[in-house]
């Protein structure tokens, strides 16, 4: 699968390193890596001091910046860290119901029908985990990020994912493996993908 794939994205809630895995299967690959810029939103630290009201504001933003990264992809294989449609996951999870129909119609009129990935590489981590791994990297505007809000948004993508049918998709158990620091771990990862012959897969020490 992943010598034919031409687009590829690596997802997964924050915490899981789908960016770090991304710019590592980019490296390996020589591809092109398109990544979020969460660091240009100048309302994510707000928002996590205040959820209400700047939820709005950061979905708006993160909305329209994946929609130019998206608009301005290059030619060729490209590795990116985001779904366009996973931008209403978040809607879904932090927006009242009047912004979120008004994040809908906006969606409506701004996003272009979306490139279809040629894979994506999905990675689940528990929530403590995911905790722990926010803390460790000690990013300033995530200080005050909960594990309740890091179980919310873990349990988000869990049901996406399950949904999810636009393409082949592999599953990584982020819980045990560590396919951005460990060696071991990547090329295992990049075995598994080169053999992946199923529409849908998961990928742990067990299997």
């Amino acid at each position: 699968m992943l010598d034919k794939a031409r687009y590829i994205v690596v997802e997964g809630p924050i915490g899981a390193g789908k960016t770090s895995l991304a710019q590592r299967l980019a490296a390996h690959l020589s591809a092109p890596a398109v990544l979020e810029l969460p660091a240009e939103n100048p309302f994510l630290a707000r928002f996590y001091q205040d959820m209400e009201r700047y939820a709005l504001p950061l979905q708006l933003h993160f909305l329209f910046q994946r929609v130019d990264l998206l608009a301005a992809l290059p030619e060729g294989r490209v590795v990116s860290d985001f779904l366009l449609e996973k931008d209403a996951l978040f809607a879904e999870l932090t927006l009242s119901d009047t912004e979120l129909a008004l994040y809908r119609r906006v969606y409506e009129l701004a996003a272009p029908p979306a490139a279809v990935p040629d894979l994506v590489v999905y990675l689940q981590a528990r929530p403590d985990t995911l905790s722990e791994r926010v803390r460790r990297r000690g990013l300033a505007a995530e200080r005050r990020i909960s594990e309740s809000y890091l179980a919310r948004v873990a349990e988000r993508y869990a049901r996406f994912f399950h949904q999810f049918d636009a393409c082949p998709l592999f599953i990584v158990d982020a819980e045990e493996l560590n396919p951005v620091d460990k060696d071991e771990d990547f090329l295992l990862l990049v075995d598994r993908l080169k053999a992946m012959r199923s529409f849908r897969e998961f990928f742990g020490y067990a299997q």
